[in-house]
């Protein structure tokens, strides 16, 4: 029994990270997708654009990444939640710099289904989250 008891005992913490984690994913969602000219969402639900879905979901992935570097390395809640603020900056920078030197079209790329501009996006946007998450390892 001792052994099940020590198992959980940090599931307080886990709740707290996840939550928070989960927090973190939503206002990614929201700010990337100010960030961007063309709504992801409309795009991969209403015109279930391939494109858009790659490269969102790498958004999203790299985002991931990024963050589970942050609570790994996180010395506290509060160093977690300053970490996880810097992931979702690298990432919405990550599209800022694909958006402004390697590929200024790729909003209308994706917009026009376009896969390889999604593919590329996808994996900018994943480079950055595992590049993000291995210069957290201080």
């Amino acid at each position: 029994m001792d052994v099940i008891l020590d198992s959980i005992s940090g599931l307080g913490n886990f709740a707290i990270y996840f939550g928070l984690s989960i927090i973190f994913l939503f206002v990614f969602k929201v700010v990337y997708a100010m960030v961007t000219p063309h709504d992801e969402w409309k795009l991969v639900k209403d015109d279930q654009n391939t494109a858009a879905a790659v490269g969102f979901g790498g958004a999203i992935i790299g985002f991931c990444i990024a963050l589970g570097g942050a609570a790994s390395n996180s010395a506290s809640l509060v160093d977690f939640a300053i970490w996880g603020l810097i992931a979702l900056i690298a990432q919405v920078f990550a599209f800022a710099v694909l958006r402004m030197t390697f590929m200024p079209k790729i909003a209308e790329r994706i917009a026009n289904q376009e896969v390889s501009a999604g593919i590329m996006l996808a994996s900018m946007s994943v480079g950055i989250g595992l590049l993000n998450a291995a210069c957290m390892t201080y």
